[in-house]
Order: C-alpha cells, then sequence, then structure tokens
C-alpha cells in the first residue's frame, strides 16, 4: 500500500533520517494515476535502501509533497523541503510544474533529480543542481514521428490544448516531418469541441490525429468522437505523451482506446534487476506498472548510491552527476551534458512506440523502437 504524504510539520527534522523531497501529483487536476505509479516506484526503492542497511546507518526518508499539477505550489513546495533541510529533490511527472520546481532547486542550490519531465527546456539556463532521467522531448518525439513516416503518414493534424508542453510537441513535430514531406496542421481545443475537431479533420484530409490533450478529458471525448464518426473510419488516433499507457484509459474507452500508438520508455526485454522491480510493482499496484513506476525506482536508486558513495551534503551530490554510473531497472544510469538541454541527462533511456492491442485491449504491443 502506499503512504499518504506526510503532513508539513511531522518529518524528522533532527538528522535522524536522510531525507529526499518527493514531488508528485496526486490530486486533480494533477495526473493522479500517473503520479501514483511514481510514488510506488520512488517508495519501493526506498524500502529496498533502508533494507540494504540504510545511508552510513541512517534510514533514508521520503519526504512527500502533492503538486496536484500546480508549478506555484510546486515551487513553494521546492523551498518547505528546503527549509526542512532535505538532501535532494526527487520526482515529478508534468513537465510544466517541473520547469517551476528546477527553477527554485536552481535558486536554492538544491540538488533535484527529475523523473519523468521530458520538456527540453526543463531549465532556462545551464545548472549544476538538476539531472534528469526521462529522455527530452525532442529525443522521444522524433522517434515518434519517425514511426509515422515509416507508416507512410505525412499529413499529420494535431489536437492540442493551450500549453508550453503541448506547443513544444507541436514545434518538434512540424521541425521534423517537414523537411520529409509531412505536414502539420493544428487544431485548437481552445476553440473547437470534439465534434469540430471531426469537421476539421475532414477538412484537412489528415490520415492521423495526434492528441495533444489532458487525460480524461478532453482526449476521452475527442477519441469518442472520432471514432463514432463514418467519415474517419481509417484515420489513425496516436497520443505520442502516453495517455494510453494507463488503466484509467482502457477503462474510459474501451476498445475505441486500442490501436492508438503513444511513448513509452522501457526496453523491449528487462533485465534481471528490472524483472524482479516489475514483480514487486505489480504487487504493489494491483496492477501492471506503467513506465512512470520505473522512473521512479530509478530515481531513489540512483540517488541512494550518490549518498552512498559522495555524502548526504548538498554540494557533494551536486558535484556527483557526471561520476554517476548506476544500473537501473532499463539499462546503465550515466549523465552528460547533452546539446540543447540545460540539465544533466540520461542519454537516453530505451524508448518505445506501443499501443493497446485492438485483439486483446489489455496487451501492449510494440511497434516501433528507437
Amino acid at each position: 500500500m502506499n503512504t499518504p504524504p506526510s503532513p508539513a510539520g511531522m518529518e524528522r527534522t533532527d538528522g535522524s533520517s536522510v531525507q529526499i523531497g518527493a514531488l508528485v501529483p496526486l490530486t486533480r487536476p494533477g495526473w493522479v494515476e500517473a503520479g501514483r505509479h511514481l510514488l510506488a516506484g520512488l517508495e519501493l526503492a526506498v524500502r529496498e535502501a533502508n533494507d540494504a542497511g540504510g545511508i552510513a546507518g541512517k534510514p533514508l526518508e521520503l519526504v512527500v509533497r502533492d503538486t496536484a499539477a500546480d508549478p506555484q505550489r510546486a515551487a513553494a513546495a521546492v523551498d518547505e523541503l528546503a527549509r526542512l533541510g532535505v538532501a535532494a529533490l526527487a520526482g515529478e511527472y508534468h513537465s510544466v510544474v517541473a520547469r517551476a520546481a528546477a527553477a527554485r532547486a536552481d535558486a536554492l542550490g538544491l540538488p533535484f533529480l527529475c523523473s519523468s519531465a521530458v520538456l527540453d527546456a526543463l531549465t532556462e539556463q545551464s545548472t549544476a543542481y538538476v539531472a534528469r532521467l526521462a529522455p527530452a522531448q525532442s529525443h522521444g518525439w522524433r522517434i515518434y514521428a519517425d514511426y509515422l513516416l515509416g507508416a507512410g503518414h505525412r499529413r499529420i493534424a494535431v489536437a492540442a490544448q493551450p500549453s508550453l508542453y503541448w506547443a513544444s510537441g507541436v514545434r518538434i513535430l512540424r521541425d521534423h516531418l517537414a523537411p520529409r514531406g509531412g505536414t502539420v496542421t493544428e487544431l485548437d481545443l481552445g476553440a473547437l469541441a470534439p465534434t469540430a475537431v471531426c469537421d476539421e479533420l475532414v477538412g484537412a484530409r489528415a490520415t492521423v490525429l495526434l492528441l495533444l490533450a489532458g487525460h480524461p478529458e478532453p482526449a476521452v471525448s475527442i477519441v469518442k468522437s472520432v471514432r463514432r464518426d463514418r467519415r474517419l473510419a481509417e484515420i489513425v488516433i496516436g497520443a505520442p505523451a502516453g495517455q494510453p499507457e494507463f488503466a484509467t484509459w482502457a477503462t474510459s474507452l474501451g476498445d475505441d482506446g486500442a490501436g492508438i500508438p503513444f511513448l513509452r520508455y522501457l526496453p523491449e526485454r528487462l533485465g534481471p534487476l528490472g524483472a524482479r522491480v516489475e514483480t514487486a510493482l505489480r504487487e504493489r499496484l494491483a496492477e501492471a506498472p506503467s513506465f512512470v513506476a520505473f522512473e521512479g525506482y530509478d530515481t531513489i536508486t540512483v540517488l541512494a548510491d550518490v549518498l552512498r558513495s559522495y555524502g548526504t551534503d548538498r554540494a557533494s551530490i551536486t558535484e556527483s552527476w557526471p561520476r554517476v554510473s548506476v544500473e537501473g531497472t532499463r539499462g546503465q544510469i550515466r549523465f552528460s551534458r547533452t546539446p540543447g538541454i540545460n540539465v544533466w541527462q540520461w542519454a537516453w533511456p530505451p524508448v518505445q512506440v506501443v499501443d493497446r492491442d485492438p485483439a486483446r485491449p489489455d496487451r501492449l504491443r510494440i511497434l516501433h523502437t528507437g
């Protein structure tokens, strides 16, 4: 069972434990299911670190704060966690929220290992304090675009909500597809109802509709409208941000949610560590773990290794990023400076394009790897 976040002021501040602050979306409008999986991975790795003796004889403690997909709330949580004396920050799923957290962590000199956010510009300027496990959006979404091109698609429509993250995704797709003969038509979900999206798709003669929109709404309503429109029987729906990864997608859409390609950051086959962790996460979650749960586990695995090897003070943690070499559930994790990325980056985790099998929507099919 997942333990709830500790109430403010209830954490141990007497130095009897080594604390890591965890930023996780646990309430709406955050993507709660992603937050639950992220927290499960973080907690499992903390438990295993403590079973192995903790950090220099002290237990590792996770101090959890709910960001609720709110950048201001996340920034305030970083300030609070810094005052509490955490050694480092971990987590966060939403890119725009992680960006706000990274800015505060950089300003405060607090090491932050970001688990899941992919926005390339996680910070405005180069920082020594922030490292990231998830692949940059430009890396993963180019792989997704290559999959579309390989499947013969050149006329792409995107149904996008207003957001820095979605706008970045549109730009990546357009820049990658245009030199290869692809076009991207943007449909503004701030102005279009789901039925109007269908009309626009017919007019654009698009063969693919990409959902750059939140789940469950408006993504679920758009999928249902498109699936029921006979004019669009041949169109492919895609969701590069990974909305179909989680069980609630299948619950909300049933068969309509199958055959929708999305990005997932797992290898084709897990190694011994990954397989063991998958079993433990499945038991903890009572369902198949998403890639987000593995990202959470790997985050604490890296931080525990850093704390044991280089010390628990923030300066030592910050200086350790280029020396990290840790076996994670999805490969050997090392950080480097990557062109165009202002944080220490694992370049790169495995990337897959997968969908839910129309014959068995509870099963995921690998369509492409990058």
